[in-house]
């Protein structure tokens, strides 16, 4: 079983269904204030409310179809008139996941900016969104910045990059092969270069942030070369380098998210029943999704991911930027009932540590987290497997980065956050899962307690001072952010990360 298929369908919270519509250029006509903003392909026009500016469905690269599909991303054309930007940018192709909906729109390499309403004297910092969603899932417009603009006195970018089969895929036939998607993340990030004045933005001062994978997406332009120059700081949310998750398939194997080229390509050769890339290219979409999943790893050993990331970070080949790295309390509380979709009992707990640790560390790691009584051993389960499989690694990335570059920390920890996922099925305690942090960041049409929304002005205060001055407003350690508790925590301590590197 691979762990990626089952991470895939399950990142990325599924809460808005954007509206794909295509582009359309109109005439210049009487717009609001600030509605109409000249990028370098042509003008477009925007929507104007009391706090913010947005303007969606902005190309920032030439549609990835045809001969361009499985390419390195290629110059947008330039626009006569003034374009409608007034809609956001649609979904790129994937498969139906959680409520959230299916696209076969391969057009899709366009990005959203919301800016704050009115002028300032300074050009404002600029914060560059990279969505998350297993690499195969997910999309710019399923993520309001209004807050983050409109309290950080912020430009916000959300982007679009070709995902699964679109955005990863490998055959020995193809330059760039396993990373076309991060290549389009790099080119949404020059396109920020060249227009983040146009929108009141200082294009010498970009955060790129993401979470899940667009935390790992922050992770690969870390250690990319081509990256330089492209972004100022860094905010990592739980997608650590050194992520890694139990592969199901023997005792003690887990996988990690990386793959290398050479293996990308050996998938790639004969897929579809194709010889060749010319007969994948002529390929309809919709037989594309059929393999879809089968393509979630970005290769390193690219022109744009010379090095495995792992690698890179242990060597300190990384862009030396201030960086913020982060996860939540309870990780794997979202992905453990789809690995067990029924109640394990507490008798079968150890037969379950073996099945994942083999023998020997399974009686280790069964006296390091016993059971607690209530009848499920799940909860321990994920509890284990946050600890050795997110929360630890997101402290190697702490360590590793730190010995470089000034790093801080968080957790969010709010064990009563809503449930984005709508019918998700009965676990002992979902706690702070994986993704409950971005209710804090976006508006995501839930209702927030009082004491929430403390944390969620916390947190959004703290992301945009990290964005102007590269300081959370924390200085050492990690920042522990729930309601009532906001404040130091010894994070490597309460997820045993001395018993992890002991064992495994």
């Amino acid at each position: 079983m691979r762990v990626l298929g089952v991470v895939v369908r399950t990142m990325v919270p599924a809460v808005v269904a954007a509206v794909m519509a295509c582009a359309v250029i109109v005439s210049p006509a009487a717009a609001d204030s600030g509605a109409v903003v000249r990028t370098d392909k042509g003008a477009v026009r925007g929507t104007v409310t009391e706090a913010v500016r947005t303007f969606g469905n902005i190309p920032f690269a030439a549609a990835p179809v045809g001969a361009n599909r499985w390419r390195d991303p290629q110059p947008a054309a330039r626009w006569q008139g003034v374009r409608d930007a007034t809609t956001p940018a649609p979904f790129c192709a994937q498969n139906s996941q959680l409520g959230q909906p299916s696209s076969e729109t391969e057009d899709c390499l366009y990005l959203n900016v919301t800016t704050p309403a009115g002028s300032s004297a300074r050009p404002r910092p600029v914060m560059v969104w990279i969505h998350g969603g297993g690499f195969t899932s997910g999309a710019a417009s399923m993520y309001d910045a209004t807050w983050l603009a409109s309290k950080n006195d912020a430009v916000v970018v959300t982007v679009n990059y070709r995902l699964g089969v679109f955005g990863f895929f490998g055959h020995p036939g193809l330059a760039g092969s396993g990373a076309f998607g991060l290549a389009d993340q790099q080119a949404a990030l020059r396109w920020v270069q060249r227009n983040a004045r146009a929108f009141g933005g200082d294009a010498r001062n970009v955060t790129v942030f993401g979470e899940s994978a667009g935390g790992l997406s922050v992770c690969a332009q870390l250690a990319s070369p081509r990256a330089a120059g492209l972004f100022a700081k860094a905010i990592i949310q739980s997608g650590p380098c050194g992520l890694h998750l139990p592969a199901l398939t023997a005792p003690g194997e887990f996988t990690g998210v990386w793959r290398a080229r050479t293996d990308t390509e050996k998938a790639g050769v004969g897929a579809l029943g194709c010889a060749d890339v010319a007969c994948l290219r002529a390929q309809p979409v919709s037989k594309l999704l059929t393999v879809h999943e089968q393509f979630a790893s970005p290769s390193y050993d690219t022109a744009v991911l010379p090095i495995d990331p792992r690698v890179a970070q242990r060597t300190g080949r990384m862009h030396r930027v201030p960086t913020l790295v982060g996860s939540t309390h309870d990780e794997m509380t979202l992905f453990a009932p789809l690995f067990w979709p029924q109640p394990v009992p507490e008798t079968s707990y150890q037969e379950q540590l073996v099945w994942l640790f083999g023998a020997g560390d399974a009686e280790k790691v069964a006296a390091r987290y016993p059971v607690n009584g209530n009848g499920d051993a799940r909860d321990e389960i994920a509890e284990l497997l946050t600890d050795k499989g997110w929360a630890c690694p997101s402290q190697t990335a702490r360590d590793e980065l730190g010995r470089r570059a000034r790093v801080s920390g968080y957790e969010f920890a709010d064990p009563d956050v809503p449930m984005i996922f709508p019918d998700f099925p009965p676990f002992p305690e979902y706690g702070a899962y994986h993704g409950s942090e971005l209710l804090m960041l976006f508006d995501m049409g839930q209702t927030l307690t009082p004491r929430q929304r403390k944390v969620s002005d916390y947190m959004i205060a703290a992301w945009g001072r990290f964005a102007r001055t590269g300081d959370p407003g924390w200085r050492a350690g990690v920042q522990s952010l729930a309601p009532g508790a906001i404040g130091g925590t010894d994070f490597a301590l309460d997820h045993q990360c001395g018993f992890w590197s002991s064992i495994l």
